[in-house]
């Protein structure tokens, strides 16, 4: 800038000086101009000294004019000088302005981006924590899922418990009432063997002997029946069991019920049911009932007792 100011300050001098310069050269030419054509006159020291005081008087002239000249040249420059000056501060202050105007934009510009940034940073944070409350609310409910789901296993755990147990008393108060029904009716039978007992003992002879055969088989059939039965609990059907099969077995035991032998009397003619019968009569073991006999009823009827065993009996 104060080289530009410089040059614009030579190029305002540069016009008056050529100007100024090339009037004293005219000036020059013209003097020596008139002293070639002027006619040779005698010496004359008074014309002489008025012709110096001529030329002094317009070197004076000239001088005066070229530092009017000047001064005007300076002033005029001085003057273009301050104008650029001026126009230079402007120019300066403009672009202070455009500066201040800049930064002050850019300023603006990095209060927007900050806002900006506090606000899309406030904003994850928001997302952030709805996202932590949404995940907060998710664990709760599965384990409230959980909480309920466990605790309607340990209800239906209690519910089960309660009515195994409730089953396993009705069965027993059921085995309970089947135990006291067979002990009762295994009591009437005593009652109705000691009354005929009685009966035969106070009536004669021929009376006791048609009262004890008559009481010696109903004994039998009902014993009878009850072999049957447990023969058929112990049964394990064979591949080969057809209906209308049947075996007759050969059974001995001892006045305690205790199966000693079991045998085949008349076969079925199938091997394998045939020794089904005999292990299923085997697998009884023991027969307590018989002890409501009394020994001579025992030995006549069942110290062995021939039974036949048929399919049929079990529903085949």
């Amino acid at each position: 800038m104060m080289q530009q100011s410089a040059r614009s300050s030579s190029e305002s001098y540069f016009w008056p000086t050529i100007w100024a310069v090339a009037l004293h050269a005219l000036m020059f030419a013209m003097l020596f101009v008139s002293f070639q054509f002027a006619p040779e006159l005698p010496p004359a020291r008074p014309v002489v000294q008025a012709t110096l005081y001529q030329l002094k008087s317009q070197s004076q002239a000239t001088t005066q004019t070229n530092q009017k000249i000047a001064g005007e040249a300076k002033k005029t420059a001085a003057r273009q000088y301050e104008q650029e000056q001026l126009e230079a501060k402007k120019e300066e202050q403009k672009k202070q302005e455009a500066a201040e105007q800049k930064k002050t934009e850019a300023a603006k510009q990095a209060a927007v981006a900050e806002k900006k940034a506090e606000a899309q940073k406030a904003e994850e944070a928001k997302k952030a924590e709805q996202k932590k409350l949404a995940d907060i609310a998710k664990k709760k409910t599965e384990e409230e899922k959980k909480k309920a789901a466990e605790e309607a296993k340990k209800k239906a755990a209690e519910a089960a418990k309660k009515k195994a147990a409730e089953d396993a008393k009705k069965k027993a108060a059921a085995e309970s009432a089947k135990k006291k029904a067979q002990e009762a009716a295994r009591k009437s039978a005593n009652e109705q063997k000691a009354a005929a007992l009685a009966e035969l003992l106070s009536d004669t002879t021929e009376r006791q002997q048609a009262l004890a055969d008559e009481v010696g088989d109903q004994v039998a059939g009902s014993l009878d029946d009850l072999i049957i039965k447990l023969i058929s609990e112990n049964w394990q059907k064979p591949p080969s069991a057809r209906a209308g099969m049947s075996v007759e077995l050969l059974i001995q035991m001892l006045p305690d019920g205790t199966i000693i032998n079991a045998s085949i009397t008349r076969s079925s003619g199938d091997a394998a049911f045939d020794g089904s019968a005999v292990a299923a009569v085997k697998n009884i073991a023991r027969i307590p009932e018989m002890q409501q006999l009394d020994r001579a009823t025992f030995d006549q009827l069942y110290r062995q007792r021939r039974v036949i065993f048929k399919p049929e009996d079990l529903g085949l």
